[in-house]
């Protein structure tokens, strides 16, 4: 068992531009949110949270007795909305939270736990979270896909949409006429980042003060912000793999009927 001690705090909004009311979509006889907190309680976490500013999510949370904090509808990012719960739950610094995404209803508990272990073992990190191996050429260009790179102590050098690093003898034909390759490079393992966070609570504290980086709003990725003002995030590879969460009606048929078939 770990001797790590942590939160889970799961952000659930009620809107959602492809998918309205997300967290509370029906799966398997429960709404999501409730197979995303049930996965997070199986975790070493002391407390499981729901954040929500919507009285639905709220009252559907409540139901299957989930602790719910009601946060403010104006947060710009998960980040700001997690910094409010640990403000109002009135932790102290050194605590550790760890943001788990509402329409995850297949994240494994064990990456909840190595994320909150692994920021603890580091403590020059502020942040930890996950990554996985790339295994498919066109996932190193594709800008849904977050890359990143980082250095011989797992610390993140950058996250970026866009293939990172450029391997330069690879790649030296892309962009001329049709060529397209067919290939990853052999000789650099490309990593693509999951969204899956552990914190400091005062660097939350922080994180909050600060203004929106050139860099993160170049590429929209908010850890971008962190790395801007000099923290480090570690960054390890997922000890099991990463199911794919819900963000398309797609998605939502899939796991639906995953967790129907399998009880």
């Amino acid at each position: 068992m770990s001797s790590t001690s942590f939160s889970v705090v799961i952000p659930a909004r009620y809107a959602s531009s492809r998918l309205p009311g997300k967290p509370l979509l029906q799966m398997a006889g429960k709404p999501m949110i409730q197979h995303v907190w049930e996965q997070a309680r199986k975790s070493q976490a002391r407390e499981v949270i729901v954040a929500t500013d919507d009285e639905r999510i709220a009252e559907a949370a409540q139901a299957f007795g989930a602790r719910v904090c009601m946060t403010r509808s104006d947060h710009p990012s998960g980040t700001d909305r997690l910094q409010e719960v640990a403000a109002q739950l009135q932790m102290q610094a050194g605590e550790i939270l760890v943001n788990v995404q509402g329409d995850e209803p297949l994240l494994p508990p064990a990456l909840i736990n190595q994320v909150a272990e692994n920021l603890a073992s580091h403590r020059q990190a502020s942040i930890a979270t996950l990554s996985e191996p790339i295994t498919e050429i066109a996932a190193v260009f594709n800008p849904n896909i977050v890359k990143v790179v980082t250095d011989k102590e797992g610390l993140a050098l950058y996250f970026s949409r866009s293939p990172q690093p450029w391997t330069r003898n690879h790649f030296h034909h892309r962009g001329q006429g049709n060529y397209q390759p067919e290939s990853l490079p052999a000789d650099f393992p490309y990593q693509r980042h999951l969204g899956l966070y552990a914190y400091y609570v005062d660097f939350l504290n922080q994180y909050v003060t600060w203004k929106p980086a050139p860099l993160e709003e170049a590429e929209q990725l908010e850890q971008l912000r962190a790395l801007w003002n000099g923290h480090r995030i570690h960054v390890a590879q997922a000890c099991e793999q990463h199911p794919h969460g819900v963000d398309t009606e797609e998605d939502y048929l899939r796991v639906k009927k995953h967790l129907e078939r399998s009880g």
